[in-house]
């Protein structure tokens, strides 16, 4: 059995190979230029419509051609993500209750995210929210959230495309 501290060593070795072997890429933004989503959402939503919304998506990332990056047990990955989800939309803390904070860049950082894998990411939310009604997703705040995707997700991006030079 693995306890928490030898985790937290793997990750964080994993962590500094990662930033080693490559340049890190900085968007030509900052995050605080991303709009955060309304904190409405929640109320609305509440927390298992929240989760419910996650496991799909993650279903459809499941199906992706950058399936690679997440974990085994995507059920897990989805559950643990739902709960960022909610503390974004207005809900609890729960994120930061259960795994400290978030610093989705930072825990990011290990995995190679470059502008196509971020198109995969957001195609598969996108999907996903198609049937906002399956979920009780207040429509008055859909554009609102998907905005927040699309400026969260191109933070999450930390590794250039190939460029043509290189590709030979």
């Amino acid at each position: 059995m693995v306890d928490g501290d030898s985790l937290t060593t793997n990750y964080n070795h994993h962590f500094i190979l990662a930033v080693m072997s490559r340049e890190i890429y900085v968007p030509d933004m900052r995050p605080g230029e991303v709009t955060s989503p309304s904190r409405e959402i929640y109320a609305s939503m509440g927390e298992a419509n929240i989760v419910r919304m996650m496991e799909d998506f993650y279903r459809e990332l499941e199906q992706s051609p950058i399936r690679e990056m997440f974990p085994p047990d995507m059920l897990a990955a989805a559950r643990k993500n739902a709960t960022f989800f909610v503390q974004v939309m207005g809900g609890p803390p729960l994120y930061n209750q259960r795994f400290g904070n978030p610093m989705m860049r930072a825990r990011h950082m290990p995995f190679y995210i470059t502008p196509q894998a971020r198109n995969v990411w957001l195609t598969c939310f996108l999907r996903v929210l198609q049937t906002p009604e399956k979920y009780n997703f207040p429509m008055e705040h859909l554009e609102g959230f998907k905005s927040f995707l699309r400026g969260f997700s191109m933070w999450m991006v930390n590794t250039s495309p190939p460029s043509a030079a290189s590709k030979g």
